[in-house]
């Protein structure tokens, strides 16, 4: 099996799946999506496949859905890329919560948008000293999808939530991990090591109880983030028809402050 935007790994019992377009910071695009679906799935399907690394190349673990893909319709119809981009995101975050084995995310570097969604769908996170975590769908004039506004709320409480919706801070890698965002924080060149050790002793353990008990969390909240991306998906094509979503693409790419009129 050939990937193009991944880089798929099987070690042992291990498998890795590495966003690979490190020059867009591993931006989400429909192939590099696509790719992350099929992925995912031969990791649900082979039974010799007991834990699943989830990691980016480069600097960064994913900056969230690509802006220039979003630029191409600014002035047709800004609505389209929301629609297709949002439909493999939430089968991504679906599939991971439905997978019946452990999901590690490995956060490299920079992580925002849907990256954090990403992020936050997996079982686990450990990240490195390097990471930083911005929320920024509404310093674009956007608001969050991929279940963000539920598992913001559920990890780091709805006061924290609340701020990175309002302020949009930029958050470390250890006060995303006091925030319970993330469960480790490591040195940037022990990270994989890290990751690859603790995705090892999972993958060593009671795999079977694993998969019934991730499925006992799932009964508890999986109604709620299916609920929640629907809520969020006509949120975000609400926004994109605005004004505001329309100034924060034009001084994204200008790399300026936005001037939002709340319109």
């Amino acid at each position: 099996m050939t990937f193009k935007n991944i880089i798929f790994n099987r070690e042992g019992s291990l498998a890795t799946i590495i966003m690979n377009r490190p020059d867009s910071y591993n931006a989400l695009d429909l192939s590099m999506s696509g790719e992350i679906v099929t992925a995912l799935e031969v990791c649900r399907k082979e039974r010799e496949i007991r834990a699943v690394i989830l990691t980016g190349k480069g600097r960064a673990f994913c900056s969230g859905g690509d802006i220039k893909y979003f630029e191409r319709y600014a002035g047709s119809d800004p609505g389209e890329p929301v629609r297709r981009l949002l439909e493999p995101l939430h089968r991504i975050v679906l599939d991971i919560r439905r997978m019946p084995k452990p999901v590690l995310a490995a956060i490299n570097g920079a992580v925002g948008g849907a990256g954090m969604s990403l992020a936050f769908s997996c079982d686990l996170r450990i990240a490195s000293q390097a990471a930083k975590f911005k929320q920024a769908y509404t310093s674009l004039g956007l608001v969050p999808d991929g279940g963000w506004s539920l598992w913001a709320g559920l990890l780091a409480g709805f006061g924290r939530a609340s701020e990175m919706i309002f302020s949009d801070p930029v958050y470390d890698a250890h006060q995303a991990k006091d925030m319970g965002l993330v469960h480790r924080v490591t040195g940037p060149d022990q990270l994989m090591e890290e990751a690859y050790r603790w995705a090892g002793q999972m993958a060593a353990g009671p795999t079977r109880s694993f998969a019934v008990a991730k499925a006992g969390l799932n009964s508890a909240f999986l109604h709620l983030l299916e609920h929640q991306l629907e809520t969020e998906r006509q949120g975000v094509l609400s926004s994109a028809y605005t004004d505001d979503y329309q100034e924060g693409l034009k001084a994204f790419k200008a790399k300026r402050k936005p001037v939002f009129r709340g319109s």
